[in-house]
């Protein structure tokens, strides 16, 4: 449709200019031939499509093909993140310099350019890419503990386990899988929480991972809210997959487990605002309230009608320095909040990669939450 032919020439005209700008970089190290350059262009044409090409097979059901072209083009990518935000360091860096350097006459003898500060700058952007690519396989389990007069009686602890943001698909399949739900099981949750974007591709490339998930069974269940990425996998495919492997699919609506209300809501993606409303309007105050929900959007109107919201969507940015653009869009993108009300947000940093098999800075988390009674401490 038309909105999504508007989305794949933004991304386009975006990933181009990034490629322009490194381009741009790199032109004290770049060969001047006419072959090698045609060459190079050639190259730098097929990254750019590449993530629009890899979902193309993937469509049409050409799984070993997109498998090849999304390690190819989201490997690219996440080094050409790196070299376009060291790149764009350097032209501030040296912009700065031409300006003061007028006044200042010493300055501008500081200028940041020539082959050996790209050949530099390209050894750290190999180094911190290599580096990212062992971060992405770095599990880290966050431990956070709340207080709540809420819990039932017979209830003194509530062990919850929060995993977000999987992306399983071309990149991300069974071995990260395993490593996960190894980890989930050693840590023996009361209630397993997966906040959106589990999947990445449609159901078909799926297949053998549900079971994976069939074997983990905590006693209060398994429950799940549909992120953005399954949105644009296919929504009905995206719920038959989680009913498929145990999760209870919350759309929109709140269910009771074990003297505990879980609520949950659909993610905008195709839509203005989340249903908040719609999700906890059945909220009763004398019963402690885990609400899931995508994106650490908060609403207002929803703040004292849930205890703790679980969150994931931003990666933190998955690789430095996009976590501080991530930051304008979502001020709360890690870690525990307290709101107005006592209500309260974790956002988790996000259990896998979404697109470069990278993270820097940000490595992938499994988040334990363990709610007491005050007179169990």
């Amino acid at each position: 449709g038309k909105p999504m032919l508007l989305f794949i020439a933004l991304f386009l005209s975006i990933y181009g200019l990034m490629h322009l700008m490194v381009w741009w970089g790199l032109r004290p190290l770049l060969p001047t031939g006419k072959k090698a350059r045609i060459l190079l262009l050639c190259w730098v044409g097929g990254m750019i499509i590449a993530p629009i090409l890899t979902r193309l097979l993937e469509r049409l059901d050409l799984p070993l093909a997109a498998r090849l072209w999304a390690w190819v083009g989201y490997l690219w990518m996440g080094f050409l993140w790196l070299a376009f935000a060291l790149f764009v360091a350097q032209a501030l860096w040296n912009g700065l310099v031409l300006l003061i350097g007028r006044k200042v006459t010493p300055v501008a003898g500081w200028m940041l350019r020539g082959q050996r500060v790209t050949l530099f700058i390209v050894l750290v952007v190999l180094c911190a890419g290599t580096y990212a690519f062992f971060e992405a396989r770095w599990l880290h389990t966050e431990h956070v503990v709340l207080e709540s007069p809420l819990l039932p009686a017979n209830r003194p602890k509530l062990r919850i386990v929060q995993i977000s943001d999987v992306h399983l698909g071309l990149l991300n399949r069974e071995t990260q899988l395993a490593a996960i739900l190894r980890e989930v099981s050693r840590l023996q949750p009361d209630l397993l929480a997966a906040t959106g974007d589990i999947l990445d591709a449609g159901a078909n490339h799926l297949e053998g991972l549900t079971e994976f998930w069939q074997a983990v069974n905590p006693p209060l269940g398994k429950f799940a809210v549909i992120g953005n990425h399954e949105i644009y996998a296919g929504i009905d495919q995206s719920i038959a997959f989680f009913e498929e492997a145990g999760f209870v699919v919350l759309s929109n609506r709140l269910v009771e487990t074990g003297g505990i209300q879980v609520a949950g809501v659909i993610d905008p993606a195709r839509q203005t605002s989340p249903n908040d409303a719609l999700a906890l309007t059945t909220a009763r105050p004398d019963s402690f309230t885990l609400y899931l929900k995508h994106r650490p959007w908060v609403a207002e109107e929803s703040l004292g009608r849930f205890n703790l919201q679980l969150s994931g969507h931003t990666h933190r940015g998955q690789i430095f320095p996009f976590n501080l653009v991530t930051a304008l869009a979502y001020p709360r993108q890690d870690g525990l909040y307290l709101l107005e009300n006592d209500s309260h947000l974790y956002t988790s940093r996000g259990t896998g990669c979404w697109g470069p098999p990278m993270r820097l800075f940000s490595p992938p988390e499994i988040t334990v939450i363990d709610i007491v009674s005050p007179a169990n401490r």
